[in-house]
């Protein structure tokens, strides 16, 4: 059996393109790794455990990708995300800062689908060199996230 999937909207590919092949000024540039549980409220809803990488491509820029292995209907079960990233406070290193991301998520398991994920989000010291994230939005259902992130500038230093 075939399942119907749905190609992503020529505007979310533009995007993305834009996202991945921007110019990235030399001294803004970080690349950032970390870890991350993302669950999906759907039918059947999703828990999983993520490894995610990320790379600013601008100040205000990121593309970022997350995969990992969970639990969905009592099976194992996997989702990768690739999103593209706007942070709203890029620089600050007290508190937390807002940003929102939009991209795409493959899931695979008792459910195996694709999925156009929106987000927003909010960072501890995007500017400095690690700090905790929390996100809601939608992609496979209603979509919550929570992680942890450490940054490094492409210069060895901190951002």
């Amino acid at each position: 059996m075939r399942l119907p999937t749905q190609s992503p909207s020529p505007e979310l590919l533009v995007l993305t393109a834009a996202l991945l092949w921007a110019a990235p000024l030399a001294a803004q540039q970080a690349r950032e790794i970390g870890i991350q549980a993302i669950g999906t409220a759907s039918d059947p809803a999703l828990a999983i455990g993520a490894l995610y990488g990320a790379l600013r491509t601008s100040n205000r820029t990121r593309m970022s990708f997350a995969g990992g292995v969970g639990g969905s209907a009592g099976e194992l079960a996997f989702r990768a995300e690739l999103l593209g990233h706007f942070l709203l406070s890029p620089n600050k290193r007290k508190g937390a800062a807002p940003y929102f991301a939009a991209g795409v998520a493959a899931i695979g398991g008792p459910v195996s689908r694709g999925y156009l994920v929106l987000t927003l989000g909010v960072e501890q010291r995007p500017g400095a060199g690690a700090g905790w994230a929390a996100e809601a939005g939608v992609g496979g259902g209603v979509r919550v996230a929570l992680g942890y992130r450490w940054r490094r500038h492409r210069s060895g230093r901190l951002p």
